[in-house]
């Protein structure tokens, strides 16, 4: 089998479900994610492509401040603290008609939702999920994240930064090829699905068992399962950064 066949095959298998509930209309709080906020589509994670040692004039200036905010990223220590709470954030004083998922239920009282963020504060160190953040949220996370800070903020413990490591790989093309980019869709599918089971939401129903981080359990739980990610995406983040300095190089 070609490098060709088996990349197809291995993109398929991650893509079936997706595509078949696309045509059916079906929509998936969990996986909608990875094909809604990021803009890569199907067909463009399918098809094959090597690493390439070049950078185009035009690029060099985009693919300079990833790789920057690669490496700033790479240097800090993971911070385990934030127990997932951005998506409360996300739905603190909405009513079921404003939440994004209106068509499955907080596994929470409202009340108790916003008792929690109120108690515990938020400690979300990314700008593009601290931008989701209800008015009223905004002033109870620990820092301010703006688009201008974000070499500054972003650490390697963040679901959310390591799941953008898949967003950076397909910015990053055609200078890194379609195997890294898979590899980051794999691990932004796996990181988006504790970020749900952590939410508020009541996704049982499609078998996601809750994390309950508003236990001293569940954040337990999700701090150990954030640590394993930050360690899975180490050598993905140091890989990119690799790729783009051998081409800067060339």
């Amino acid at each position: 089998m070609s490098a060709v066949e088996e990349h197809e095959q291995r993109v398929d298998a991650l893509l079936r479900d997706h595509l078949r509930r696309r045509k059916e209309g079906i929509k998936h709080p969990v996986e909608d994610f990875l094909f809604t906020y990021y803009s890569y589509r199907p067909a463009q994670l399918r098809k094959w492509r090597p690493d390439t040692s070049t950078v185009a004039p035009e690029r060099r200036q985009t693919v300079g401040w990833i790789r920057d905010l690669l490496v700033a990223t790479a240097r800090r220590p993971p911070h385990l603290g934030c127990f997932g709470l951005h998506e409360w954030a996300m739905v603190y004083r909405l009513g079921q008609q404003e939440i994004r998922h209106t068509a499955w239920p907080l596994r929470l009282p409202r009340p108790e939702i916003a008792a929690m963020i109120e108690a515990k504060g938020v400690r979300c160190s990314h700008f593009d999920a601290f931008r989701f953040f209800t008015p009223p949220a905004r002033p109870l996370n620990l820092l301010q994240p703006t688009r201008e800070t974000q070499h500054e903020n972003e650490q390697p413990g963040c679901l959310h930064a390591n799941m953008d490591l898949y967003k950076w790989s397909y910015k990053l093309a055609p200078t890194v090829g379609s195997e890294t980019v898979v590899d980051c869709f794999e691990l932004a599918r796996d990181i988006r699905t504790l970020d749900m089971r952590a939410s508020p939401y009541d996704l049982a129903g499609l078998g996601y068992a809750p994390v309950r981080v508003e236990t001293t359990e569940g954040r337990a739980e999700y701090a150990a399962a954030q640590r394993a990610f930050a360690e899975r995406s180490a050598p993905l983040r140091r890989r990119l950064i690799d790729i783009v300095d051998r081409a800067f190089t060339a």
